[in-house]
């Protein structure tokens, strides 16, 4: 193997593959990139063996070739180089680097080792635009928590439509879902499956600033995001990851239908007398809420015996009947981070109900709590 690649591009190809790298103590392999040279194309690849990334840029080849490097350093090093033309020559399972006003070389292993990162046969996917998708994804992942015990909500649900993408995700004491509209779909009948929390956050952590279209491709046990490079036919960047197997919960079930009481509120306010309420909250982050529909307004109030307590007063527009309940002062802040109108509405049921937020004016987004049980 032999290249000429400017450092810039190099650079920007480990950054983005190295993420899952670094941290396997069991098989040193997994700590490495695979670099190739395919033609006109460099490819770096990494893998935890659930998931791999790939990423491909256009270089000037002399000889193809293979060799599997460990990441950190790599990285490490070309992150201090110059930003200049290098020549990437492999001799004797040895990586040889030279620019300027350096030569090194680095001692890396067999391709051979390197663990082979399956492919999905690129029949049917569907072509979305890739920064709304991150974007409805960033308002899903931060609700889940990984489960020994329920494997399969471990996970973002995704449901596959004629014309929209569901997006689903819950910790069993909430859930939230969100709705994108979808054009041009290739696939044939619907689609639905569990991915992993870890490929979803990479994927947003990597694509979720991109504009472009983002391609999914899909198999039985597998799913594929891909990025193509601008201006040629070619991929950029590909995120292959294993599904969690298992049927997701009937979640429909869990959102209310209707509500008893129902109060519209400015979402600034709210969020920033729900943290104020947290200083004052006890081992349970409990906050209580006290809706008075004739008054127009919502009362929080929280108490800590070793600290003190603290009660303030929001006014909407509201209706139903008078209600209060209690809830995790944490999980009411984490819905309303997610929520991007300026006005939310706050749906409250009585006898440990569920309620809910949304965003006034999207019917988008939903985010259902359960309140904290009384004694």
């Amino acid at each position: 193997m032999k290249t000429i690649i400017l450092k810039e591009n190099l650079k920007q190809g480990l950054n983005v593959v190295e993420k899952i790298t670094g941290k396997n103590l069991t098989l040193p392999v997994l700590n490495n990139v695979l670099l190739i040279t395919e033609k006109n194309f460099l490819r770096l690849c990494t893998t935890d063996l659930e998931m791999g990334i790939s990423w491909w840029t256009l270089i000037k080849t002399e000889k193809e070739g293979k060799i599997s490097i460990p990441a950190k350093l790599l990285s490490s090093f070309i992150g201090l180089l110059p930003d200049e033309k290098m020549v990437l020559e492999v001799k004797n399972k040895t990586l040889f680097i030279e620019c300027k006003k350096n030569k090194t070389k680095i001692k890396g292993q067999d391709a051979e080792e390197f663990p082979i990162i399956p492919k999905i046969e690129e029949k049917e996917f569907i072509e979305v635009d890739g920064y709304k998708f991150c974007q409805g994804l960033s308002q899903i992942i931060e609700i889940i928590s990984s489960s020994q015990v329920r494997p399969e909500i471990s996970g973002v649900y995704l449901l596959f439509q004629k014309n929209l993408i569901k997006m689903v995700g819950t910790d069993s004491f909430r859930l939230a879902e969100k709705t994108l509209s979808l054009k041009n779909n290739n696939i044939k009948g619907d689609y639905s499956l569990i991915v992993p929390q870890k490929t979803i956050r990479e994927l947003i952590n990597i694509l979720g600033e991109r504009k472009e279209k983002l391609k999914i491709f899909f198999s039985p046990n597998q799913i594929m995001f891909e990025l193509v490079m601008p201006g040629v036919s070619h991929p950029q960047v590909q995120i292959i990851s294993r599904l969690i197997e298992g049927e997701y919960p009937d979640y429909q079930e869990i959102i209310p239908k209707k509500y008893e009481t129902q109060i519209i509120l400015d979402k600034k306010e709210f969020l920033n007398q729900i943290k104020t309420a947290s200083l004052f909250s006890g081992k349970i982050n409990e906050v209580k809420f006290e809706v008075d529909p004739k008054q127009g307004k919502i009362e929080i109030f929280t108490q800590n015996p070793e600290i003190g307590e603290n009660k303030s007063y929001l006014l909407g527009k509201t209706e139903g009947q008078p209600i209060e309940v209690s809830f995790n002062h944490k999980f009411i802040s984490d819905g309303l981070s997610s929520i991007q109108s300026s006005e939310v509405i706050f749906g409250l049921n009585k006898e440990g109900g569920p309620a809910v937020l949304k965003p006034v004016g999207d019917e988008s987004y939903i985010y259902v709590v359960m309140p904290v049980k009384a004694d």
